[in-house]
């Protein structure tokens, strides 16, 4: 009687088996060095900038021209780039290039509109004939008489606070050019903060 070893299964034989002492280990994972995290850094700064001189600008208001609803010392949010996708419309508190200062920037609210007769008379504004309603406005009733016919790209602008304002009264009509963005937020201070109306 002959005996014979059982035959080796597939799964004894050596060369199926995973030969463990031969897998190479992972590499190690490198963590980015303060090299790399120093220029994200830089990038997203840049990015930020850029965003926040295209997208939005903080600006402190400074006089009593806007008052009652934006005084002085409060914190705006200016949109420039509003002007080019959102056609100016009348009520629009904007900030301008001041005409007779050009160091300087005034904000003002847009009462005439291109193509458009305004008259200022005391405290009334009349425009194309029909008297403006402006609930936001301090009147002026030593105001005098103003009249002027707006041109195409141009606007005529008031102060809220038509006693006390250096507006289109005194510099005239203000170009488009002119306009440097469009106001609809205020940041500061906070028991005041929001949408302008």
């Amino acid at each position: 009687l002959e005996l014979r070893p059982p035959p080796m299964s597939f799964r004894d034989e050596p060369y199926l088996k995973p030969l463990a002492s031969q897998t190479a280990p992972a590499p190690p994972r490198r963590r980015p060095g303060r090299r790399r995290w120093g220029k994200g850094s830089l990038v997203l700064v840049g990015l930020a900038t850029l965003a926040y001189s295209l997208l939005l600008n903080l600006s402190v208001v400074r006089g009593r021209s806007m008052a009652p609803g934006i005084h002085d010392g409060d914190r705006i949010l200016v949109e420039p780039w509003l002007l080019a996708v959102d056609p100016i419309q009348r009520g629009d508190v904007v900030v301008l290039q001041s005409p007779l200062e050009p160091d300087l920037d005034y904000i003002k609210r847009v009462v005439g509109l291109p193509g458009e007769e305004v008259l200022v008379l005391g405290a009334s504004v009349w425009i194309d004939g029909e008297l403006l309603e402006e609930p936001y406005a301090i009147p002026d009733h030593l105001g005098g008489q103003h009249w002027v016919h707006v041109p195409a790209g141009h606007y005529y602008v008031l102060g809220d606070n038509r006693p006390r304002s250096c507006d289109s009264r005194e510099f005239g009509l203000v170009p488009a050019a002119d306009l440097k963005g469009r106001v609809r937020w205020r940041v500061w201070p906070p028991e005041r903060a929001g949408v302008l109306e």
